[in-house]
């Protein structure tokens, strides 16, 4: 039986941080009433004119330089001709022909190692509108609010070959897009979304296979389980002697499945044709350039630079760059107390958890970077043992306290005095004689009995390190 690989390409829609919408005025606020953000330009009145939006060619043009693009000097908005209701102008303007930007590429980890994944050309183009099917009633209707919103579409070589290459390529555009500031990568509010084109092929061969296209793609999860439910179909198809349809296909995520919903189009179905109510745009290479000079630190380097200058392995790096607020909250805190892999481990468990419970990221976190810092010194200096930084953190976080100062107030500064630790320490030996014989008869395991008793007569205020010192001498 022939063994098959998968070819996967992902197109993926990234809404632009813009105040207004590409081709109007029009806010582009989320969560908006109703056909609220709406004017007769992305509404499609007849004898309109759109005006474009300057910083979408910014904003484009730096993506285009974020995964090494060549920047087209001239670029062209085409028609893209189709009719949905809510596309009221029965076209949508993007490009075709000239985009933006062209041929650039993603570097990923994968479990065999690093991957280049291919970038075809990234376009921009106005959003459509949303259909809302009300419940209970027969009846459907239109906002327009999405209307004319910005967008840049990616769209990737076919390069990936399995459901995680693909959720890898995705996390990375998402997090370079992030840290560019111009994509607030929200997938659940549709302001970062992807279609996925899949197909197999037996392995060796170079020809493609047919193609699905996946829609409803709105979680990494969900990309994940489409992408190896539609391997797995196309599969079956193939080696029962079913030939694969070249369709557009749904993923429903409760019934872990994709449906058909209507055949794929081709770009002559389109009928592009360029835009005759917008001019070419023009870039001189001083623009370019000067965008260039305006790039941030990306993902990646950042990765590797906390690496190779703070000794974390790639696991972490990879874990704290993965949004751009944490991996700044990270930087912050380590200017505060030069103890990375430290203050990392509170922020990938303790903070993280925090973060996660009150839906916050990292900058809207009520514990300063300063404070988490100061936290950390307090449990290497023992001054508290790490359980009672435990114990405070979430008072910490929901109150912003200086935890030095909170530690005072409630008693909570461990003991270090060896004449008060001693006392405590004899007292659990003389109360505990049989295990203190058991102990010197070689069940040495019963350290952690005597730890424990000490601890728990201090109110957990001892310093380990001294009740275990003190424990090994007077034991023998």
């Amino acid at each position: 039986m022939a063994e098959f690989e998968a070819v996967i390409g992902l197109e993926v829609h990234a809404q632009l941080r813009t105040q207004s919408k590409i081709f109007c005025t029009c806010s582009t606020t989320f969560g908006a009433e109703p056909n609220e953000n709406v004017c007769p330009v992305c509404s499609g009145m007849p004898g309109v004119l759109p005006v474009l939006n300057e910083k979408v060619v910014e904003y484009a043009a730096k993506m285009g330089l974020a995964v090494d693009c060549a920047i087209n000097p001239v670029s062209v908005f085409a028609r893209k001709n189709y009719f949905y209701p809510d596309l009221p102008k029965g076209y949508q303007t993007s490009q075709y022909e000239l985009p933006i930007c062209e041929h650039g590429h993603v570097d990923i980890l994968t479990e065999a190692g690093p991957k280049t994944v291919g970038v075809t050309r990234i376009h921009m183009e106005e959003d459509a509108g949303k259909n809302i099917h009300a419940q209970g009633e027969n009846a459907s209707y239109v906002d327009l609010n999405r209307s004319c919103v910005p967008l840049i579409e990616i769209v990737s070589e076919p390069d990936m070959r399995s459901a995680t290459e693909a959720v890898a390529y995705l996390k990375e555009l998402r997090a370079i897009l992030v840290y560019l500031g111009i994509c607030d990568g929200n997938m659940e509010e549709g302001s970062f979304r992807c279609d996925a084109n899949v197909s197999i092929r037996p392995k060796g061969q170079r020809e493609f296979g047919t193609r699905a296209e996946l829609k409803n793609l709105n979680s990494f999860r969900h990309v994940q389980k489409a992408i190896e439910y539609e391997i797995e179909r196309q599969t079956e198809c193939v080696e029962d002697g079913v030939p694969v349809v070249q369709e557009t296909r749904l993923y429903n995520a409760e019934k872990n499945v994709t449906v058909s919903m209507r055949g794929k189009e081709e770009a002559n179905d389109y009928r592009y044709f360029p835009c005759p109510d917008l001019v070419p745009v023009r870039l001189d290479a001083g623009k370019i350039d000067a965008w260039r000079t305006q790039l941030p630190e990306l993902p990646r380097a950042r990765r590797e630079r906390f690496e190779r200058e703070l000794g974390l392995s790639s696991a972490d790096s990879g874990l704290l760059t993965a949004e751009r607020d944490l991996a700044d909250y990270f930087e912050s805190a380590v200017a505060a107390y030069d103890q990375p892999k430290k203050l990392c481990n509170w922020i990938m468990s303790e903070l993280a958890r925090e973060l996660n419970e009150a839906k916050k990221p990292a900058q809207d976190s009520p514990l300063t970077p300063a404070n988490l810092a100061k936290l950390v010194r307090l449990v290497d200096e023992g001054l508290i043992s790490g359980k009672i930084g435990k114990q405070i953190f979430s008072e910490l976080f929901a109150t912003g306290t200086d935890p030095e100062e909170l530690v005072k107030a409630k008693g909570l500064v461990q003991i270090s005095d060896t004449s008060a630790l001693e006392a405590a320490v004899d007292k659990v030996l003389a109360d505990s004689p049989s295990e203190v014989e058991a102990y010197r008869g070689g069940k040495t395991k019963l350290m952690g009995f005597f730890v424990g008793q000490v601890m728990k007569a201090t109110k957990g205020q001892a310093n380990p390190g001294l009740v275990n010192e003190m424990l090994r001498k007077k034991l023998g």
